[in-house]
């Protein structure tokens, strides 16, 4: 018997006499009231022990059990190396191979900006319209999306096949807003930035005056980018970026790009594609009609020198870490290098070496724990249609018929990605991540003009995450993500479904929010709802927004309501269905006071302390620009104060800070 199997057999038995696990009693501030402000009551207590580690952004046990992932994948990968003969091109020989190029320090930092001459010296080529075209294609080909990026994706109408996608990409900054708006916040990071620009030009070879003149050159070109893109509110609306064009068509309204030979690079079949932003690509063909080419060749080079930075030497690594770790994040040091190349490996390896985490450290009774949380869960999101008082018996049966064909992911991969093309060495890491690059893209631009592949997968398993696709109406668990604090097979049932059941909770949600209702049952962008229920839901949506739009990080700077709303609902269900499945399951599995909880203060106990993260101000700055997910505070506070359950649970009363008024309690689902 191996020892990974002595070890599934020893916890198999231990689970039969080990006493079910609470929530962590150690985390709760005793001196915080729970019906005043729950994010501090539920973990308050850790985050004060436990700093945000200087390399960190966030910092909770959720956090520290993803960092605690990468240590077991380094064990992994430490063990993998010390076998020197792999057979070439087996998963053993490339993710430890990979493994090796990148901790080879020396070597990276004795090569400089070597690794990308080779292409910085074809931009400085560059004569021709037809020239500058093939060599946007050479760095799409790297995933460095100069101007405008390509991939794949299920047809908004047709989610059974996959086209080819258009978007808009090429800026340096965060988003538009970046370069746009007047507050000192984005005026002050404009500066910084344009000195970063210079300096990382003069790091790759360009002297002083060349830098400040690609800096301004490369500054004025994005800011005229960013002007025709869609600002992140918008990009929320799937119906802003569904537009189908014919190949023809596109070349028509941007004739300066020879789109059939670009598509024939990629091998992409001339069908139709979809373009997010057709009035972004109107600005893309200005920039190629009217543009001087030395103004496009300080552009791509940048693109360049921006995307391999990471990868390059020392001091190239560093001067990008303290414009985009230090400066817009607010971490104070670097991960070390064992762990940046392990999250490489994932990276450009991610289902290599996911086979063989899986193998190590996600046992069988995981998995089936796993799925019986995700069937109870989808159980309890029916009842809740079923029992809803604002929607039509006829809305709620097409409601009903989507969830019925809600597929679900947990663990891996049936089938996995076959790496076997990829030639990986231990002595070259640029040529590794070239490799990789180049590999990934090709793999996604495979499937346009193809039926969907439904077994494919968009994380790799050892990612501490979760997410759902409202085209192929898929709610997705890697591994990564089933572990404490938000799962353990020994855990209390309150403390499963009180962390990750409120995550399935959520995932489900989404397939129901304000993007995923605009789906149907069979993931196509298509109304399913009666012109009165539409209304009640954007009645019952506009709650949620208007709820987090008062939600302030600081003085002056708050939440957008409109841009969190998607995941503010899948909070506010997702506590609400999780809850519900918990009920069910308390009926035929009684549950038991632990550590003087009682089951119900354990269920929301949990959600604190899975969600209760600490972020630094910088990083809070850059969520409520641009990231769709609230800061850990509200996602902890916001949808518990709609939920009565929770008033009742911890005994509070009608004007605590953690309840609502009944006029203003948000409820969606």
């Amino acid at each position: 018997m191996t020892p990974i199997a002595i070890l599934f057999l020893a916890t198999s038995l231990a689970a039969q006499t080990t006493p079910e696990r609470g929530v962590f009693v150690e985390d709760i501030d005793k001196n915080a009231d729970a019906c005043t402000n729950f994010y501090d009551y539920a973990n308050g207590a850790w985050r004060a022990a436990n700093p945000i580690p200087g390399s960190m952004q966030k910092w909770s046990r959720r956090w520290a059990a993803g960092e605690q992932s990468k240590e077991q994948l380094r064990a992994l990968l430490d063990d993998e190396s010390k076998k020197k003969d792999w057979p070439k091109g087996t998963i053993d020989q490339q993710i430890s191979d990979f493994y090796a190029s990148c901790m080879d320090q020396s070597r990276v930092d004795a090569r400089g900006a070597m690794p990308i001459q080779p292409l910085l010296r074809e931009i400085k080529a560059m004569r021709t319209p037809a020239d500058l075209q093939k060599t946007i294609a050479d760095l799409h080909d790297l995933q460095m999306f100069a101007a405008f990026g390509i991939t794949s994706a299920s047809d908004n109408h047709n989610p059974g096949f996959v086209i080819a996608r258009v978007f808009a990409s090429g800026l340096g900054l965060p988003d538009r807003d970046y370069y746009l708006k007047p507050e000192k916040r984005f005026a002050d990071a404009r500066a910084r930035y344009r000195v970063h620009v210079a300096k990382m030009f003069e790091l790759t070879g360009y002297s002083t005056a060349e830098a400040k003149h690609a800096s301004d050159v490369v500054f004025a070109m994005e800011t005229r980018l960013a002007a025709a893109q869609l600002d992140n509110v918008a990009l929320r609306d799937p119906a802003a970026t569904d537009h189908k064009y014919q190949v023809a068509t596109l070349q028509k309204f941007t004739p300066h790009f020879d789109w059939t030979r670009y598509l024939d690079r990629f091998k992409v079949a001339p069908e139709d594609l979809n373009v997010d932003q057709p009035e972004y690509m109107g600005a893309v063909e200005k920039e190629l009609r009217s543009t001087p080419l030395a103004t496009w060749k300080a552009y791509l080079a940048w693109n360049v020198i921006n995307n391999a930075a990471r990868h390059l030497s020392s001091p190239i690594v560093e001067e990008h870490f303290a414009f985009y770790g230090k400066y817009l994040s607010g971490s104070t040091e670097m991960k070390p290098r064992w762990k940046r190349c392990v999250e490489g490996d994932d990276m450009f390896l991610g289902e290599a070496l996911g086979q063989r985490y899986v193998e190590r450290y996600f046992p069988p009774e995981a998995k089936a724990r796993m799925k019986e949380l995700v069937k109870n869960l989808l159980l309890a999101m029916g009842d809740t249609i079923r029992g809803l008082d604002w929607m039509s018996p006829a809305t709620k049966t097409r409601a009903l018929e989507k969830l019925a064909t809600f597929n679900p992911k947990v663990g891996y991969p049936d089938k996995w990605k076959d790496y076997s093309s990829v030639v990986i060495s231990p002595s070259s890491y640029w040529e590794n991540v070239e490799a990789g690059l180049k590999f990934d893209n090709a793999d996604s631009l495979a499937q346009a003009g193809k039926p969907v592949d439904r077994g494919r997968w968009g994380m790799t398993p050892p990612t501490s995450d979760a997410y759902y696709n409202p085209l192929l109406n898929e709610i997705v668990f890697p591994a990564g993500i089933l572990q404490p604090p938000a799962f353990d097979v020994h855990n209390a049932d309150a403390v499963n479904y009180g962390a990750i059941g409120v995550v399935i909770g959520h995932e489900i949600s989404h397939g129901f929010d304000d993007q995923g209702a605009q789906y149907d049952a069979q993931g196509r962008l298509n109304n399913w709802w009666t012109a009165e229920d539409l209304k009640r839901f954007h009645e019952r949506t506009a709650c949620v927004s208007d709820q987090f739009e008062n939600y302030f990080i600081e003085p002056g700077i708050h939440h957008q309501g409109k841009l969190v709303l998607g995941e503010s609902i899948g909070d506010l269900a997702g506590a609400k269905i999780a809850w519900l499945a918990f009920q069910k399951a308390h009926q035929t599995k009684p549950a038991v006071a632990i550590d003087g909880f009682t089951p119900e203060q354990q269920f929301f106990i949990a959600w604190g302390q899975f969600r209760g993260d600490e972020t630094r101000p910088e990083t809070q700055r850059l969520m409520v620009q641009g990231d769709p997910h609230p800061v850990a505070k509200y996602r902890v506070i916001g949808p518990l104060s709609n939920l009565p359950e929770f008033a009742k649970t911890f005994g509070c009363k009608a004007d605590a800070a953690m309840v609502r008024p009944a006029d203003k309690r948000c409820a969606v689902w």
